[in-house]
């Protein structure tokens, strides 16, 4: 029993070894799932400038346009197809696994079933991979995994959580479960609880989406409607900051580590605030509220989001304030319009 004991200790620390002694020699090849989602293809663009081009490999279900595969590899991966999984790690010899894949929360709450299998059923699969070839894995969880009786103002990482949403459930399943993976097995699972990310790209169905919404009407139409109360506080962050903050986790190393699920955030705002920031760039515009079922859903997240961990343990910091963000929101929404022919 010793013997047997010594020897899985001495090949999990062999394996371990080559790994780390892997990726300080050339850089780590990347998969990405759920790529063209909401993060996938800027994350994806954002990998590539730092690892390479063709050290970070982009997938969906979804048939790709040509820009997509213009800018560095894409193939084909379902989540919910295991053996396929398997196939894909192994003829690409992944490194690091980057699982984007998920229902948002107000489009999950329309298609419950739909999202139990792939926020639930498919973050099984990808965590047993990783478990299986020693992948360090990315899952991001996000405000939504917290509740109406979890604190609000501030929300610390760790509190009582009880979701109401299919997405939130899910999420908090998926801390749960990489969390005991690393535990039992050692797995490298990484998790950062993201705020409302804001982009130039389409909203994608999320309760924070408002924020993109607001920019594509306004600046399309010189108005928006939006399905939030104006005083509806929720903690957000803009792309640039989003990615730098998992890209600098994704790097540190496992010692200065004491969570393995972390909050980050750059900001809170109300519907509200950011339009009066809008108004000072672009005078002459029109919002008016009509609250749905998604105002449910943010009264129960967050408001102040609290990452004095985050901070603490591997120096994160926020770069992109309101007044950037507006700024950047303009400008970059400006251009997808002109980019797409849109008026």
């Amino acid at each position: 029993m010793f013997l047997r004991n010594l020897c899985r200790t001495s090949v999990k620390l062999n394996i371990r070894n080559y790994s780390q002694n892997n990726l300080l020699k050339t850089p780590p090849k990347i998969l990405i799932t759920g790529g063209l989602g909401q993060l996938g293809v800027e994350c994806a663009r954002y990998l590539r400038a730092k690892y390479g081009r063709e050290n970070v490999i982009l997938s969906d279900i979804i048939k790709p346009s040509q820009e997509i595969v213009n800018d560095g590899p894409y193939i084909f991966v379902d989540i919910l197809d295991f053996k396929g999984l398997q196939k894909t790690v192994v003829d690409h010899r992944v490194d690091w696994l980057i699982h984007f894949s998920a229902l948002l929360s107000a489009i999950g709450e329309q298609n419950v079933p739909l999202a139990v299998r792939v926020n639930i059923e498919g973050v099984h699969n990808v965590i047993e991979l990783a478990k299986q070839y020693n992948l360090r894995i990315f899952v991001p969880s996000t405000i939504g995994a917290f509740g109406p009786d979890s604190p609000r103002n501030p929300t610390p990482n760790i509190t009582i959580q009880r979701p109401r949403t299919i997405y939130g459930v899910s999420k908090v399943h998926a801390e749960l479960l990489g969390e005991y993976y690393y535990h039992k097995f050692g797995l490298d699972f990484r998790c950062l609880r993201f705020p409302g990310v804001i982009s130039s790209d389409p909203p994608g169905g999320g309760t924070t989406d408002y924020a993109i919404a607001v920019f594509h009407d306004v600046l399309r139409k010189g108005q928006y409607q939006c399905y939030l109360k104006p005083d509806t506080r929720l903690p957000m962050m803009h792309v640039k900051d989003a990615l730098r903050a998992l890209s600098e986790y994704l790097e540190v190393p496992n010692d200065n580590l004491t969570r393995r699920v972390y909050n980050v955030t750059s900001m809170s705002f109300t519907p509200e605030e950011l339009a009066d920031k809008m108004a000072t760039h672009i005078p002459d515009f029109k919002i008016t509220y009509r609250p749905d079922s998604r105002q449910d859903i943010a009264d129960s997240w967050p408001q102040v989001f609290d990452d004095s961990e985050a901070r603490r343990d591997w120096n994160w910091k926020p770069e992109v304030n309101l007044d950037d963000l507006v700024s950047l929101m303009i400008k970059e929404v400006k251009e997808k319009i002109a980019a797409n022919g849109l008026s």
